[in-house]
């Protein structure tokens, strides 16, 4: 037996119910007002509260307490906290996919997937700390996927090929993401960007990483490079390391290529 979305019922009670959710597969409540609450609404009060204090400060109690409303009633359209963080997270995946653009290069658009994914993480903090527990499943999530896979489409790759530059350049993604996001948090809290950069660290460093120890280590640190005191010829080290991956998938590229010949 099919719903009516076109999925059959036993591949549907196979899928988490935040899962189900986030595809609008669940039938919602009739009870009450007509529009005096919804999923929607629900996520967008939790990912407020999220945004300005943290993943912690999220709990169904005080969600309905900003919507003016019972935890109860909330219960009737989200049955559990890890249901709505599963919804807020795909919410914040959400984003605008850019339009195809004649001349552009693959090149540059997965700069621009890569830094869309940091924005993520910068102007939702608390986006990192959700554990991973499987693959993407949520349309907001694959959504984003899809645009990766629409960069790759006229790669002369195999499927399990793309998945895995898709990890790769995902996880690049993440990791600047998290970095950026630590950045900001910092930042607001009172720290100077010379903070990361370590100069202010940079004499006590000297004096401690002794060559006998830390042989490798120690002539970068004398060098200034360890800690931003000279001038960084190769630009932004995240910039610098996306473009060596992107040389990567490249050099891959030409080599099916070649070997196709």
């Amino acid at each position: 037996m099919e719903t009516g979305d076109g999925i059959d019922e036993e591949t549907l009670n196979r899928l988490p119910s935040g899962i189900t959710l986030s595809w609008g597969i669940v039938k919602q409540p009739r009870r009450g007002p007509k529009g005096e609450l919804s999923v929607k609404k629900i996520v967008d009060a939790a990912i407020v509260i999220a945004d300005r204090d943290g993943l912690a400060a999220v709990s169904m109690s005080r969600v309905a307490q900003s919507l003016g409303f019972t935890t109860m009633s909330l219960y009737r359209y989200i049955t559990s906290k890890e249901d709505l963080l599963v919804l807020m997270q795909d919410a914040v995946c959400d984003i605008p996919i850019p339009p195809e653009v004649a001349g552009k290069t693959w090149r540059q658009e997965m700069r621009e997937y890569v830094w869309a994914c940091v924005d993520v993480f910068r102007k939702h903090p608390w986006y990192g700390d959700i554990p991973i527990t499987s693959v993407p499943l949520t349309p907001g999530n694959l959504q984003v996927i899809d645009w990766m896979l629409r960069i790759m489409r006229d790669f002369l790759l195999n499927d399990f090929e793309k998945m895995s530059f898709l990890l790769l350049v995902s996880s690049y993604s993440r990791a600047c993401g998290l970095i950026a996001r630590d950045m900001d948090r910092a930042i607001r809290e009172g720290a100077s960007p010379e903070t990361f950069s370590g100069v202010g660290y940079s004499s006590a460093l000297k004096q401690l990483v002794k060559p006998d120890r830390f042989p490798y280590l120690h002539p970068i640190l004398m060098s200034g490079a360890y800690t931003d005191e000279a001038d960084n010829p190769i630009g932004d080290d995240l910039d610098f390391g996306l473009e060596r991956i992107l040389d990567g998938i490249e050099h891959y590229l030409q080599q099916k290529i070649s070997g196709q010949g």
